[in-house]
């Protein structure tokens, strides 16, 4: 269980969504979960689609790595590319490592959004999806966490769903976590006075949680990793047949 951060006082350099209690809490609990998955994924080229408010990226320690706004998203300094996430100017097999932190609720056409990121991932790229859950304690209350984000138009791609989708497509499922079971209340102490909720809240109710995180990696059928094989093992030559001319004898008559 992902342990979550203390919620503190208003932070300045956030959007405004996340000036509020419960999206400084969901932020912390994105963070500190995705932090942990990127440490240890090694390559070359890692990029972000969209969440600016998230770092996606901080621990991971590839030497190129961006951040890619949506095109019809307000524009940020911050910001490496701005592009169609269904259109990507990536090469096919260029990417290592795809984190979608809520890409897929933006998207006009999710399915299609989620092949482009395929696309562009090389052999055994991993691809980290975190979403809102459809049927969580969240989805009555479809709070806009920011600007373009999470608001009440965006659709909410579930669990499930997401699943199927990434199998369809030949992702490998390598772990899966579900997170933020505290209520979307608005004032922060009520808020730390139901802490207990993500203690018990993967243990009682864990399908209830505000969002969920898949990490998958591509799989290419039929691609294997090809080793040299030798029949015999070389050895080494004795130094007295390496050293030793041989001599010739003359036959007896």
């Amino acid at each position: 269980m992902t342990k979550v951060a203390p919620i503190i006082g208003n932070d300045p350099l956030l959007p405004l969504g996340f000036q509020t209690p419960q999206g400084r809490y969901l932020l912390a609990w994105e963070q500190q979960l995705l932090n942990g998955w990127v440490a240890d994924v090694f390559g070359f080229h890692a990029v972000q689609l969209g969440w600016p408010a998230l770092e996606s990226l901080r621990m991971n320690r590839m030497p190129h790595r961006w951040r890619v706004d949506h095109e019809g998203s307000p524009e940020r300094a911050d910001a490496a590319l701005r592009a169609d996430f269904s259109a990507l100017p990536f090469p096919s097999a260029s990417l290592d490592l795809i984190v979608m932190p809520h890409t897929l609720e933006q998207a006009q056409d999710p399915h299609r959004t989620l092949r482009e990121a395929e696309r562009v991932l090389v052999a055994d790229g991993r691809l980290m999806l975190v979403g809102f859950n459809p049927v969580g304690l969240w989805a009555w209350q479809r709070q806009p966490i920011h600007e373009g984000a999470a608001t009440a138009r965006s659709v909410w791609i579930g669990h499930r769903r997401a699943r199927d989708w990434l199998h369809l497509l030949g992702f490998e499922i390598l772990q899966e976590q579900f997170g933020v079971y505290r209520p979307p209340l608005r004032h922060a102490v009520w808020l730390e006075r139901c802490a207990w909720m993500d203690r018990v809240g993967p243990l009682a109710w864990p399908m209830l949680s505000a969002v969920y995180a898949i990490e998958a990696v591509k799989r290419i059928q039929g691609v294997h990793l090809i080793r040299p094989r030798r029949a015999t093992p070389l050895r080494p030559m004795p130094a007295a047949a390496a050293t030793t001319p041989r001599q010739s004898h003359p036959e007896p008559h």
